[in-house]
């Protein structure tokens, strides 16, 4: 029998009410799953690559019989709303089938080389892969991560996140019925179990998907062993508002940006930029969408969470803030925000500076255009900024300027399927999601091949 030290507790963020509890696997459990994926690694890699997408779409099948089980956990276990839930699910069958597409699609090159020999770069599966994903959107964001490494012939090891263990491992669970014993182990854990995955000889990849300190952890320990680490940290998204624009507009794309999911996006909009001119109507118009946005939002994860929120919402009315909208902690049950408009902020704010990852909209105004572009380059984090113009010159100014990984013209949220990100700086290294990630997943070999003799 497993004795367990350490277990996760798991609150209902809408009621407080414990969800359930989970042990926290220990260092044996650890080095017993890692033993199996990488027992296992060689004869998964061999498996033709239509195999293993096989494997992938009957995950996918699996996951959309159980949308609704999948969906229902999440809400319980984060407080996401129920279609958010069922739409991440939805996201996580289309990405897994784009995988099994693209898997055995993925290809090296050949090169020019004498007449009597052949030069070849293939890609090869890196090994064992550690997957370590966040509560945010737990089953979309899997998908990605794990989709891509199966279909690649690597082995994997899951953490999810230890605010979402039965959401991500029910989802994993799903995925590894349909693969060969060992192809996919599942760890629950905190921190400390994801370090031991980090800091393993047996592990080849740490691909991860949460909070900067974590990313930094991991690199570093990839770093000092020469693992490879596939990261995507946090943001600090900026929107900027030019003078020209359908201000109602504006602020419906802010408050989108802002309050979907509670501010708990990895892209959500973190600081506002707004040219003067528009500066009045637009901070009106946004604090008539924050109310709008009260009754249609969840709560914010956890108490930890909230009070961070509101820490930095504190921090900035001391620093001469004006509230236009919320700002206050209700004394409901569960871990719930209120939308929150904040004006006059400065770069001197935290909140300005900082991920706040809540339902907070900071607003600073700003003489011209070329100064908000100036503002929002300037910042450690480099995942996405949004920019709303209905100039043509300074959107093209706008994506060139702006040191981040994706730019967004005219809509805070959306892109094509297949479409691929890569974050900059704090906010991480290396691809995430599209065909990309496939590279990122394999290592080129070149074999240079001559006859005996030559």
């Amino acid at each position: 029998m497993l004795v367990h030290t350490s277990q996760l507790q798991i609150v209902d963020p809408r009621t407080g009410d414990t969800v359930t509890r989970v042990p926290v696997a220990d260092t044996a459990e650890c080095s017993r799953a890692l033993s199996r994926v990488r027992a296992s690694a060689t004869g998964w890699s061999r498996t033709s690559a239509a195999e293993r997408a096989a494997a992938l779409r009957a995950g996918a099948d699996a996951v959309r019989d159980a949308a609704h089980q999948l969906a229902e956990l999440n809400e319980r276990e984060t407080g996401k709303l129920r279609d958010d839930a069922l739409g991440g699910v939805d996201a996580a069958i289309n990405t897994l089938i784009q995988y099994a597409e693209l898997g055995p699609l993925h290809r090296g090159r050949s090169l020019h080389g004498a007449w009597s020999s052949t030069d070849l770069m293939v890609p090869e599966p890196r090994g064992v892969v550690a997957v370590i994903t966040p509560w945010n959107d737990p089953v979309a964001v899997a998908a990605g991560l794990l989709g891509a490494a199966l279909v690649a012939g690597n082995t994997v090891v899951h953490k999810p996140s230890e605010r979402c263990p039965r959401t991500g491992r029910a989802f994993a669970e799903l995925l590894a019925q349909n693969l060969p014993a060992g192809v996919l182990e599942i760890l629950d854990g905190d921190a400390s179990v994801g370090s031991r995955l980090a800091e393993s000889t047996e592990v080849d990849v740490v691909a991860h998907v949460g909070s900067t300190s974590a990313g930094l952890a991991i690199a570093q320990a990839c770093a000092s062993r020469g693992a490879k680490a596939l990261l995507e940290n946090g943001g600090n998204d900026a929107l900027v508002v030019d003078d020209g624009v359908d201000v109602r507009w504006a602020a419906q794309q802010a408050a989108l940006g802002a309050f979907a999911n509670a501010g708990q996006i990895c892209v959500s909009v973190e600081r506002i930029y707004v040219v003067k001119s528009v500066a009045d109507e637009f901070l009106t118009s946004l604090t008539e969408e924050a109310g709008k946005w009260a009754t249609q939002i969840g709560p914010v994860v956890d108490e930890r969470a909230r009070d961070a929120v509101h820490r930095q919402v504190s921090d900035a009315i001391q620093g001469g803030a004006r509230v236009l909208s919320g700002g206050v902690i209700g004394d409901g049950p569960g871990t719930f925000y209120p939308p929150t408009v904040l004006a006059d902020c400065t770069r001197a704010m935290s909140v300005m500076r900082e991920e706040t990852f809540g339902p907070v909209a900071p607003v600073q105004v700003v003489p011209d255009f070329a100064t908000a572009i100036s503002e929002a380059s300037d910042d450690e984090y480099g995942l996405a900024a949004t920019v709303l113009t209905t100039d043509m010159e300074h959107a093209q100014e706008a994506w060139r300027a702006l040191p981040v990984g994706t730019v967004k013209i005219n809509a805070v949220f959306g892109g094509a399927p297949g479409g691929a990100s890569q974050p900059r700086r704090a906010s991480g290294s290396g691809f995430g999601f599209g065909p990309e990630l496939l590279d990122e997943l394999t290592v080129m070999k070149v074999v240079h091949w001559s006859p005996p003799g030559h």
